[in-house]
């Protein structure tokens, strides 16, 4: 009868690196969180500061696990990270990141005693954790889009994700949809898909028809300002049809946009994760069917389309903790 030995240095440390908090988490190799802390993203002046007290909180739950001889690495999902180089880069809404580039992956590593550091965007951080405890897992060529404030993707193709030259590809948000009267994007071009298919694309999708038509809704009882993607999807779930049509848009033109897709990486599948997903089938369903009438005739049939399985509230640092995990693979 054999025994099972247990896995040297058995965890990793996820960090969900956000604009508002930072959350950490030690995970095992089974994807269960021991263990989590949280600080605020801002309110430092320097990078340095914000490491200090991000590794003042870890120290706690660290112990709690074992110490740092049980942890084999880290990972970190943040805004504007390379990949390849372990830094922020100019991250816009991060004050001590903002006019520079920060070695943030050097930095925790020389803090928590050399442990290897390694880091990427939110969006392939969440790919990585799909296909390492979520919906794709088994699957060596999807897509993940995550569709919340903006829209963000992670392409994986033969097992890996793709990261480009310089680490920044795969940015299929920032794709050009409508080119004539296309909506401003904060990217600087205009277009751009997540101007229409995010949560904010589709509360002003509904700013927009509310504006246009005379159709009575329930949306016209607010002022305007504070619609959001959920009060569309409530309207909509109580028989609202101009909220109805605002998700038939949106998943049109999300449709569309994975026709495109398909045909640069032929995807089994399609995982969608954020927010927007909990819309369900006022989303899919449009999505889908759109889907099939843009797409290619070979590609037809072959990619499933499917929501994410990962825990919202979790699924940010699995997918961060993932990236450790790849770092340094159980033997």
């Amino acid at each position: 009868m054999s025994i099972e030995q247990p896995i040297a240095k058995p965890y990793v440390i996820g960090l969900d690196l956000g604009g508002t908090n930072s959350v950490f988490g030690i995970v095992d190799s089974r994807g269960e969180i021991k263990a989590t802390t949280a600080i605020k993203t801002q309110g430092y002046e320097t990078a340095e500061d914000y490491v200090n007290a991000a590794v003042d909180a870890l120290h706690i739950i660290i112990e709690q696990c074992g110490g740092i001889g049980n942890v084999r690495a880290m990972g970190i999902g943040a805004p504007n990270a390379n990949f390849y180089k372990g830094t922020i880069d100019h991250a816009p809404n991060i004050l001590w990141a903002h006019d520079c580039v920060v070695p943030l992956a050097e930095m925790f590593s020389e803090r928590l005693e050399g442990i290897p550091v390694a880091m990427t965007n939110d969006a392939n951080a969440a790919a990585i954790g799909e296909m390492t405890y979520g919906a794709a897992r088994g699957m060596k060529n999807f897509i993940e889009i995550t569709l919340g404030t903006g829209v963000g993707s992670g392409i994986v193709i033969n097992g890996q994700v793709v990261y480009g030259c310089d680490g920044y590809a795969g940015e299929l948000g920032h794709v050009t949809m409508r080119r004539e009267n296309g909506r401003t994007c904060g990217c600087g071009r205009t277009g751009c898909l997540e101007t229409y298919c995010s949560a904010t694309g589709v509360a002003r999708t509904a700013r927009e028809f509310l504006e246009t038509t005379d159709e009575p809704s329930l949306l016209r009882d607010m002022n305007p300002d504070d619609i959001t993607s959920l009060e569309v999807s409530l309207a909509a779930q109580k028989g609202d049809a101009l909220a109805k049509r605002v998700y038939e848009f949106t998943g049109e033109m999300l449709g569309e946009a994975c026709a495109d897709f398909a045909a640069f990486s032929s995807p089994e599948a399609f995982v969608f994760f954020g927010g927007l997903t909990k819309a369900g089938e006022l989303l899919m369903e449009p999505l889908k069917r759109s889907y099939n009438e843009h797409v290619m005739p070979i590609f037809k049939g072959k990619a499933t389309f499917l929501v994410s399985s990962l825990d919202g509230s979790s699924a940010a640092v699995l997918g961060a903790s993932a990236i450790g995990w790849e770092l340094a693979p159980v033997a």
